[in-house]
């Protein structure tokens, strides 16, 4: 895993880079968390798509919702960077829609759509 800190509107923003999954449940969602949180100091992340399970895109596994909860309760705000575009659930467009209206947890296109969210909402 690579961490690298950018700041924007003086809000350090931690951009994660890695070559495997790091979030495959929620105890891994948790550790990320910690990790991130002691080494950066920042409450805010950018993470590709592809270093979280494809279970956490099932809405039906429930786990999306379990692992938003654990970033909300520890105030971290969180951007997934990635194509969606597979995803045509009903639900999950909903899920998406209310997520990117809110203020801790984006889908994104872009490393740089996901800082520059993060940065404005913090």
């Amino acid at each position: 895993m690579d961490v690298k800190i950018i700041i924007r509107n003086s809000i350090p923003v931690a951009w994660i880079q890695s070559e495997y999954p790091l979030i495959k449940d929620v105890p891994s969602a948790l550790d990320l968390i910690a990790t991130v949180k002691y080494e950066t100091g920042s409450d805010c992340m950018v993470l590709y798509k592809a270093a979280i399970t494809e279970d956490f895109f099932k809405l039906s596994t429930c786990l999306a919702g379990e692992i938003l909860q654990k970033f909300i309760n520890y105030g971290i705000k969180i951007a997934i960077v990635g194509d969606f575009s597979g995803y045509t659930g009903k639900p999950f467009k909903d899920f998406m829609y209310e997520c990117n209206h809110g203020k801790d947890f984006f889908f994104v296109g872009t490393v740089d759509e996901g800082i520059e969210k993060l940065s404005s909402v913090s």
